[in-house]
């Protein structure tokens, strides 16, 4: 059966009285059904208004639908895309070279075996009457919320049903800023999905001096002191301020990003640097978005890093915590995740956040992948997920550690490493994407140039350690011979 001709039949538009939705001045129901059809179509876009579809310079046919003039203001690809074209370049100039991949974070070792099995057994059971399942709550499996809430942030006071299962963090930082004209603070250097996310919605003060340049970086329009545009402000976290902000000269904002361990940097925020942000936002009324993704890679000898916001008191009335299975689990395909919102976090209405939030997800997510639920379930409620999830995370962290000897030896300053599966490397007198070329181009070695995370990333390149322990060991033998 040919569903394409079935579905744009005429019949079946005759069928699906589309023009029922429309005034009906223009197609009366004794026109044809295939007028009718036309002269809504011409309706709806008469609707909208734009300067003239055929403009000198164009070609084709052009809708009346206005772009989001937000677009505008973005670079013209997301850095990793962005990375990932320069990498197929240098495939085709030099086919036979073999490439090490140190760049995007993307997890290499495979899912545990008794992940993949709990996961191969709930798809099964889809085939079966018995077992099958359909739409789950948008909200996530209830018994993952609770392993979660139990497992992950058991003593903190979070329960199962302010855990909100999603399809990896990076779609809810989109969902989280589903308000416009907020203002926003971020971290420099930053995941730039922060910024870019933030750029989309309407946050920037508007015009061309938010305009991204080719260096990777997104940004609104600096204005010194480590400002930015009026709606946008970047917090410095560099090694002169132990990478964490100065918040004596920070404005105040109505949503602070935080990323603890940091990406790029690597950086894991102490206990008391949390609270000094805790304060910061509970004096301001602001809301901190935090971003704990790489929280599982925080050591147990590091016991003054908290591996989640909510150790910090007062935490529950001004935070929001995102966090993912894809780096501690491998499920960066699979696409697992999670957010918590605190009942305590109020509007300034009185009105709770989870409330909105709640209805966000409900209207724009019909839940994640059970398939994907029952691996993460496998993952915190046996004894042989949590060990191998454990496993997991030492093997990168092993990987950071010799890439970390392999820049002392060569004299870099390099940061991160212990906490975190990222290096930060500076590389003095130097651009980001200079070191990124001439890396690429000499070593075969993908690195991510670290001005793409902010103004503060400019001279540095984060590199990761996601990849076989080989290629890592592989990478740092290059490098040596290189640099």
């Amino acid at each position: 059966m040919n569903l394409g001709r079935q579905f744009f039949s005429p019949n079946h538009a005759k069928a699906s009285n589309i023009h029922g939705r429309f005034p009906t001045s223009s197609a009366s129901s004794s026109t044809p059904a295939s007028n009718r059809s036309e002269a809504a179509a011409s309706i709806l876009i008469s609707y909208c208004s734009t300067p003239d579809l055929h403009s000198p310079g164009t070609s084709g046919w052009r809708t009346r639908v206005r772009r989001n003039e937000n677009m505008e203001k973005l670079q013209n690809d997301y850095l990793f895309p962005q990375i990932e074209m320069r990498k197929m370049a240098h495939i085709e100039q030099y086919p036979d070279a073999k490439l090490i991949s140190l760049g995007i974070g993307n997890t290499t070792q495979p899912v545990p075996e008794i992940v993949a099995s709990a996961m191969a057994e709930h798809s099964w059971g889809l085939s079966t009457v018995e077992r099958y399942s359909g739409y789950g709550p948008e909200q996530g499996n209830e018994a993952l919320r609770k392993a979660i809430a139990e497992k992950v942030y058991g003593g903190l006071g979070i329960k199962h049903t302010e855990v909100f299962i999603s399809d990896g963090a990076q779609s809810d930082i989109s969902r989280i800023q589903a308000r416009p004209k907020v203002t926003v603070a971020v971290q420099d250097p930053s995941f730039p999905a922060y910024i870019d996310t933030a750029v989309i919605m309407g946050q920037t003060d508007g015009g061309n001096n938010n305009i991204v340049n080719e260096d990777g970086s997104t940004r609104a329009a600096a204005a010194g002191g480590g400002k930015s545009g009026k709606n946008i402000e970047y917090m410095k976290c560099n090694a002169e301020n132990g990478f964490f902000p100065d918040l004596s000269r920070t404005s105040r904002t109505d949503i602070i990003f935080f990323c603890s361990p940091n990406n790029p940097t690597g950086n894991a925020a102490s206990r008391e640097q949390l609270k000094q942000l805790v304060d910061f936002a509970m004096k301001n009324g602001s809301i901190i978005v935090y971003d704990a993704a790489y929280s599982a890679f925080i050591g147990e000898e590091a016991d003054d890093c908290p591996r989640s916001i909510f150790e910090i008191p007062g935490a529950h009335q001004v935070a929001i915590e995102i966090s993912s299975f894809s780096k501690f689990a491998g499920f960066t395909g699979v696409r697992l995740g999670w957010t918590v919102v605190p009942e305590e976090l109020l509007f300034s209405n009185g009105e709770p956040l989870i409330k909105d939030f709640n209805r966000i997800v409900t209207t724009c997510f019909n839940g994640a992948s059970n398939i994907a639920q029952a691996g993460g379930l496998a993952c915190l409620t046996t004894p042989e997920g949590l060990e191998a999830i454990r496993e997991l995370v030492g093997y990168y962290k092993e990987n950071a550690k010799i890439l970390m000897e392999t820049f002392s030896w060569l004299g870099l300053r390099a940061y991160g490493g212990q906490n975190s599966p990222y290096v930060w490397v500076h590389f003095p007198g130097k651009t980001s994407w200079d070191v990124f070329d001439e890396i690429l181009e000499k070593a075969h070695i993908v690195t991510v140039p670290g001005s793409g995370f902010g103004p503060s990333g400019e001279g540095f390149i984060r590199v990761s350690s996601f990849a076989h322990r080989e290629h890592i060991i592989e990478a740092s033998n290059r490098l040596k011979n290189l640099l």
